[in-house]
């Protein structure tokens, strides 16, 4: 059958049954049979979304030191809680001491990427019970960037039928109540509050604030998008620093999945300027950092 047809057929599978499938490679049987000798991780990605999560993930995973989950989001704090733990451990490496010695003689590391962690109002405080000494690590982009991708990514998926300016404005509406039923309802999908938040994601001190209030400063780093676009061996080195391990120099750093797409209208985006300005200020003021986003 040629690609394209193949391609054609599997959208044509319906969602719930896609989602079986992938409900039944997750559940690994022996996976879960020896969730017990696996590591829970030593540091989280917690985003945010359409902020390069995917390529800083796929350098640390390049480090000798460091083992990936079975996949890059796993999601297990925010949307997939009700899972439990012995679900989460199945999707770490196992925790051998003879394999998972790493070269500088500490053992090997493992963590994963959830772009939602900081955004779930419920998310930081599961993680400060379950991981008390891991290491957060937040990469945040100028909101006004973050927002359009947000965008551009959402129209691709075939689910924005709205304009950007009008999505915008539509975005109380579509997000009414959201955030209370997610606090609720441990297993509520919250499909609006992902899929629509292009301004509610933006106001980055929230997620922030919810961290710092479960976990000591000392354990969140955050990295401005822009640092690891523009310079990444810098910033990963900064990273590595933060998780105690050895700088190692990649032969290259690929930025994945960088959207294309025409610039934003000059009203709208001096209009979203204003809008993020007083969520960048306390940002900085909980951070004591400077991000300069507001251009």
């Amino acid at each position: 059958m040629h690609p394209g047809a193949v391609e054609r057929a599997a959208r044509r599978v319906p969602a719930r049954a896609r989602a079986l499938g992938r409900q039944c490679r997750e559940r690994d049987p022996l996976r879960l049979l020896t969730s017990p000798l696996r590591q829970l991780p030593d540091f989280l990605i917690a985003g945010a979304m359409k902020c390069g999560t995917t390529s800083l993930y796929n350098y640390l995973g390049q480090h000798p030191e460091i083992a990936k989950a079975r996949k890059k989001e796993l999601h297990f704090f925010d949307w997939h809680y009700q899972r439990g733990l012995r679900w989460y451990r199945s999707q770490f490496p196992l925790a051998l001491p003879g394999r998972w010695a790493g070269p500088g003689g500490g053992g090997i590391r493992t963590g994963e990427a959830s772009t939602d962690y900081l955004f779930h109002p419920r998310a930081p405080e599961r993680i400060a019970a379950t991981l008390p000494e891991v290491r957060l690590i937040a990469l945040l982009r100028n909101p006004v960037d973050r927002a359009y991708s947000h965008y551009h990514h959402v129209r691709k998926q075939g689910a924005e039928p709205l304009s950007f300016e009008d999505a915008l404005a539509a975005e109380p509406q579509r997000l009414a109540g959201e955030l209370d039923r997610l606090a609720a309802d441990p297993a509520y999908p919250g499909d609006a509050y992902r899929r629509y938040s292009y301004l509610a994601r933006g106001a980055y001190a929230d997620g922030v604030e919810r961290a710092l209030n479960v976990l000591p400063r000392h354990q969140l780093l955050v990295v401005r998008s822009e640092d690891l676009f523009e310079e990444a061996a810098g910033a990963m080195a900064g990273v590595l620093a933060f998780l105690g391990l050895a700088e190692v120099a990649l032969p290259s750093y690929p930025r994945l999945y960088a959207g294309s797409y025409r610039p934003m209208a000059g009203d709208t985006r001096a209009e979203l300027i204003e809008h993020f300005r007083p969520h960048n200020r306390r940002l900085g003021e909980l951070l004591g950092q400077e991000l300069a986003w507001d251009v």
